[in-house]
């Protein structure tokens, strides 16, 4: 019997850090935030309880994403300090 194959993927490069990465998180999550309101009032559904769960959804995902990218950036200048020595 022969060893079984393994797939290996190739690890992508990062991207850069974008220039406003805290306001576009916010932007991109506040878009889809309005969009569960929309959606529920062209629907026809509860838009209150609608705007309850966009809200709960905005905090907790900018919050991540902004936990994320702080991680990301402090990773990037660690990065770049081993560069340097």
């Amino acid at each position: 019997m022969s060893k079984p194959r393994r797939l290996r993927w190739a690890s992508a490069p990062q991207r850069p850090v974008p220039e406003h990465p805290y306001r576009d998180t916010a932007l991109v999550y506040g878009f889809f935030a309005l969009l569960i309101v929309l959606l529920a009032w062209v629907t026809g559904g509860a838009v209150l309880k609608a705007a309850e769960l966009a809200g709960a959804f905005f905090v907790a995902t900018v919050a991540w994403g902004w936990f994320r990218w702080r991680q990301r950036i402090a990773q990037d200048a660690a990065t770049s300090d081993e560069e340097l020595l």
